[in-house]
């Protein structure tokens, strides 16, 4: 009797301590992956199996304020017009992206891809999937759609290759945007800077009141190649800009010297603990008045009135990054059709609301985007939202690289290594020849 006692007690401890370290090991960390709530689907297919037939899975990294909010809102316009179609939200939270891209890489390879997927439209789209032969090409979803009048063209060359259109976008983001806070420049009797010179003779006028000209917060990489990347549009001009991506124009090169330079000149005015900070952090110190601008797409405008109740020309005010003026650093989210998948009629019937006015509307309010779309219902945007959508319709659009447009996935890590590096040591030799032998490598 008591060697049975002694192992049933032996067992129970053992129980208890699995459970204990199950406990510790699904503990969620700031960049944790975490599968948000599904919406339909069972729990098999929730761990990884994927969307089964008759279900549609929508992968993506949109967890946070706002854009959550936008997906769950497409997703029951959605399921209003396809009751009989089960959804499952498989976005994974963490990592601005990074999280996610790393999931559907595995799935992708291993050959189970979800039924549609949120990619950059660019090289991120072409290189890492259309090249790779996972996409299907929607050249007849667009003609029975009748959308290729309703996405500048500028956009569609962005989401096609050698001639096939791969995937829909859903909304627009702008990269090249100053926000700044209305009260600090008032109270210096300052204008927001339109070129680099006035930027410059405003924060060095800012720095003297004791005020950090320009926050930054780049904790995660791609914040200061966003900045980078807007000095060069700045500088070489939208034509000269696209001409580096497309190996016309070298790094080697004067002007992209002096576009390194004035970004190691801006570095020179942001906020000491930048490295510690996030985009968020570095908003907030604008949003309190110690920072006076920062450079950020338009999704900070989302966070300055979803989550710090500032008002739209009220507590703050946007321009276009110094010199960009007419030209559109643009960002967008697009989904397409993955091969193997089996309900590809479900999944272009998800794209089909994306795509529509409606849905593009539904989702681009909440999120603080606006729609791809160039028909869309101007009325139900703040004025921030028209004036970006005039902008977008009229001027150069031009891919970002900070955002996996530009260049390939494998380049942009190359590109946000040597930008990093460049901010804690100022070398711009070093900058520009890290830049170019990793395009040469990548061609």
């Amino acid at each position: 009797m008591k060697k049975l006692f002694g192992l049933l007690w032996a067992l129970a401890l053992l129980l208890l301590i699995a459970a204990c370290g199950a406990d510790e090991s699904g503990s969620e960390g700031e960049d944790s992956v975490e599968p948000a709530e599904e919406t339909g689907g069972d729990a098999e297919q929730a761990a990884g199996e994927g969307g089964g037939e008759g279900d549609l899975e929508i992968f993506s990294w949109w967890t946070g304020a706002g854009e959550e909010d936008g997906l769950n809102a497409l997703i029951e316009r959605f399921e209003e017009e396809h009751p009989d179609i089960s959804v499952e939200n498989a976005a994974v939270a963490g990592g601005a992206g990074t999280n996610a891209k790393a999931v559907l890489a595995t799935r992708m390879q291993g050959n189970d891809p979800p039924s549609t997927f949120q990619v950059h439209g660019g090289e991120e789209l072409n290189q890492s999937w259309v090249a790779a032969d996972k996409m299907e090409p929607l050249n007849d979803f667009y003609e029975e759609e009748d959308l290729m009048d309703k996405f500048p063209e500028e956009l569609i060359d962005l989401v096609s290759h050698e001639g096939n259109i791969y995937s829909v976008p859903v909304n627009i983001h702008r990269g090249n945007v100053i926000f700044y806070n209305m009260s600090v420049l008032e109270e210096h009797g300052l204008e927001p800077p339109t070129t680099f010179d006035e930027f410059f003779e405003v924060a060095e006028e800012l720095e003297a009141a004791g005020v950090t000209p320009l926050a930054l917060g780049d904790k995660e990489s791609w914040t200061a190649t966003q900045i980078f990347e807007n000095v060069l549009l700045g500088t070489l001009g939208a034509e000269d800009y696209q001409a580096l991506w497309n190996g016309d124009i070298s790094f080697d090169n004067e002007r992209a010297a002096q576009a390194a330079d004035t970004f190691g000149q801006m570095l020179e005015y942001v906020n000491d603990d930048h490295a510690s900070r996030n985009w968020q952090d570095a908003a907030q110190l604008v949003a309190e008045g110690e920072a006076a601008m920062i450079n950020m797409g338009d999704w900070a405008k989302g966070y300055f009135v979803n989550d710090l109740d500032l008002g739209v020309n009220e507590d703050f005010g946007y321009l276009p990054f110094p010199e960009t003026d007419g030209n559109f650093m643009v960002i967008t989210d697009t989904f397409g059709l993955p091969k193997g998948v089996e309900n590809p009629d479900d999944v272009k019937k998800f794209l089909s609301v994306l795509a529509s006015v409606e849905g593009q509307d539904d989702f681009n309010t909440l999120k603080g985007s606006i729609p791809a779309r160039v028909d869309a219902d101007t009325s139900k945007y703040d004025e921030y939202g028209t004036d970006t959508i005039e902008d977008f319709q009229e001027s150069n659009l031009t891919p970002s690289l900070a955002h996996g447009s530009a260049a390939s996935e494998g380049y942009l890590t190359k590109a946000n290594q040597a930008v990093n590096i460049f901010v804690t040591q100022g070398d711009t030799e070093r900058l520009l020849e890290s830049l170019e032998t990793a395009r040469v490598e990548e061609d």
